[in-house]
């Protein structure tokens, strides 16, 4: 409707500035008049809400087409190729490649060259003004750019269409994990029914109401970082003061273990505490990507998980926060070390998405920090991330004994 609005009325303008203010030596009013008339068809698709049928695409197709290539090339010719309408031509082109797509347009623009330079012989006679080298040169470099925007604008919508579909997909994929152990709690809520036990019901029930929550906040967070993957990595901005223990200690023990056994191989150890700014929820699913990684990891090593095979370690290096996430798992090859950051790209065949590691980089780096893997195949993998550190916390050169934590 904005189209319909702009080319009906400058249509009018344009005829008024041409033939009164600043005359040429050639306007047709009625021609302007169809023109503008025409414009209705974009109202009427505006109104329909029908931009992705057949024949709304058609309509706007010819319209288009007679209002740009036609109308402007045929006018060019009519004006003798004067400098008005070698620019006008030359902004034509440009605005025509951001109205359609960059095939059409092309396609478009020479038949409309010809279709216009046919017209005016129509009318005129063999004795027409066909550009000069000059005005050619003009022409090709606007269709240049024209192309080259038009083919940018192109794949920036590819790779959104991309992200979002992958994003369902990836969402549909992970819910099914949380669906499953929600479902194994129903069977455990119905076996206490069954079971003629008063006492236990009570502690179970709110053990279980305790896992899904977690299991819901889980949920949450990972639809979350899915709806920023969608949105061409674009993260929120918000920035608060975090203190790492809390948010480490948060994590590990509101995430959904699959069994105790897993909750059991988790060991937090806070060497030196500290505090940086960044976004709360968004650093919430960043460990929890990365303790996900590593159970993963564990699994599918040879030997049964151990207390202590997954080490989240809160430090102070070299005058900057570092929370490190070492496991005992299989490991990465050296050769995939440099592309596990990469959107879309997964070790985990058939199990990962290829997204969440992408998502960490993206996060640690939005708070000015760096995410870093040093793994061995078959020697398990540390991924480092390292922060500055808060403006009004001055890191201590040696942790003092028995201290607590500086974050209290």
């Amino acid at each position: 409707m904005g189209i319909g609005l702009f080319t009906g009325m400058g249509h009018l303008v344009f005829l008024i500035i041409w033939s009164q203010w600043l005359p040429q030596p050639y306007e047709n009013v009625w021609v302007r008049v169809v023109l503008a008339v025409s414009s209705t068809v974009y109202f009427v698709i505006g109104w329909r809400r029908d931009f992705t049928g057949f024949h709304s695409a058609r309509w706007f197709s010819l319209v288009a087409w007679l209002q740009l290539p036609w109308f402007f090339s045929w006018m060019y010719v009519m004006n003798d190729g004067n400098s008005v309408w070698l620019a006008s031509l030359a902004a034509m082109v440009l605005i025509y490649y951001h109205f359609t797509d960059w095939r059409l347009a092309s396609v478009g623009l020479a038949l409309g060259a010809i279709a216009g330079t046919a017209t005016a012989w129509l009318i005129k006679g063999p004795d027409i003004h066909l550009p000069s080298v000059e005005h050619l040169l003009v022409g090709l470099y606007a269709g240049a750019v024209g192309l080259l925007l038009g083919m940018s604008s192109a794949n920036l919508r590819r790779v959104r269409l991309v992200n979002t579909l992958s994003t369902m997909g990836v969402m549909a994929h992970e819910l099914r994990t949380p669906l499953a152990t929600v479902h194994l709690m129903g069977d455990v809520l119905r076996n206490l029914a069954q079971q003629d036990r008063p006492d236990m019901r009570p502690r179970k029930i709110e053990e279980l109401g305790g896992r899904l929550q977690n299991l819901v906040r889980s949920m949450n967070r990972h639809i979350d970082m899915q709806i920023a993957n969608a949105q061409m990595m674009r993260l929120p901005r918000e920035q608060i003061s975090i203190c790492a223990s809390d948010l480490v200690r948060s994590v590990a023990d509101s995430f959904p273990y699959r069994t105790s056994r897993e909750r059991a191989c988790v060991n937090v150890h806070i060497e030196r505490d500290f505090r940086f700014r960044g976004a709360y929820p968004l650093f919430a699913q960043v460990l929890a990507n990365l303790i996900k990684n590593s159970l993963h990891a564990l699994a599918s090593a040879s030997t049964a998980i151990c207390p202590g095979d997954l080490r989240i370690t809160v430090d102070v290096h070299q005058r900057r926060g570092r929370i490190s996430v070492a496991d005992e798992g299989v490991g990465i090859p050296g050769d995939l070390q440099s592309r596990i950051f990469e959107p879309f790209y997964s070790t985990q065949a058939g199990a990962g998405n290829g997204l969440g590691l992408s998502f960490c980089r993206n996060v640690v780096e939005g708070a000015h920090g760096r995410l870093t893997v040093h793994s061995q195949s078959g020697k398990g993998a540390v991924f480092t991330i390292d922060l500055p550190l808060e403006r009004t916390q001055a890191p201590n050169p040696q942790p003092p004994p028995h201290s607590s934590d500086p974050c209290h």
